[in-house]
């Protein structure tokens, strides 16, 4: 499936061809039915806040939590919703290499305020959906996550934007994520069966509980049906 990145002023982009584990039409419908659950469940979790941001995050690396973003961001953009998706794990970026863009200015470089937001967002990747990449990897991802400039940035952004997706750092290796408790309505956790623990899940909770942010729902990946089925299935989710 071929897409087209334009910015703002309409500049074209390289074309490009989206990862095979993002969502599309030739998805299989079970992956597309549990994502369209998913959405379903966020929503009514952020249906008693006004904030329509969110973020997406895991106790360790390679769980998918990356995949997981741009599948809900790409889901939320098929409602005809406009929804931004921003890579904000400034440390190890995976974003772009899901949706293949090889540029790499972004957030770092926005808020670092070395290029305007309108020349850094990736527009229209696929229909309602924008992407701000991580940006050039910076040596204080930190300080950049909590700086005034970002906050602002994201609290212009609310009223340019139905739902904001925020790809965060895993937990456990980073508090990064934490850094943003005050910009979201809460954290969907992403667990990958046979891999993330019961110990790192109990972790991750009490840290961002600690944060005093709370966890939207629970996202398990790669999970089984059950040998009766003798198949296996993709996601599921579940509040918390």
């Amino acid at each position: 499936m071929k897409i087209k990145l334009l910015n703002k002023d309409k500049k074209k982009m390289k074309n490009t061809d989206v990862s095979t584990n993002t969502l599309s039409d030739k998805s299989k419908f079970a992956i597309v039915e549990s994502y369209k659950v998913a959405r379903t469940n966020i929503m009514f979790s952020l249906s008693a806040d006004d904030k329509k941001i969110f973020a997406v995050t895991s106790y360790s690396k390679g769980e998918g939590k990356s995949t997981v973003s741009a599948n809900l961001a790409i889901s939320f953009s098929k409602m005809e919703k406009r929804v931004l998706l921003i890579d904000c794990d400034l440390r190890r970026p995976n974003v772009h290499n899901i949706f293949k863009i090889e540029n790499k200015v972004g957030l770092s470089n926005i808020i670092g305020k070395m290029v305007e937001f309108d020349n850094a967002v990736m527009r229209d990747v696929l229909p309602n959906l924008d992407i701000i990449l991580s940006g050039t990897i910076p040596p204080n991802p930190s300080e950049l996550m909590c700086s005034a400039y970002f906050i602002e940035l994201i609290e212009r952004l609310r009223n340019e934007y139905d739902y904001i997706i925020f790809d965060t750092p895993p937990i456990g290796v980073v508090a990064d994520a934490l850094l943003l408790k005050d910009l979201i309505a809460g954290f969907v956790v992403v667990v990958r069966e046979r891999s993330t623990t019961h110990g790192d899940l109990q972790n991750l909770i009490d840290s961002i509980k600690l944060a005093d942010s709370k966890v939207l729902g629970l996202l398990e990946v790669g999970c089984t049906f059950g040998s009766r089925r003798n198949k296996k299935g993709y996601y599921y989710y579940q509040y918390y």
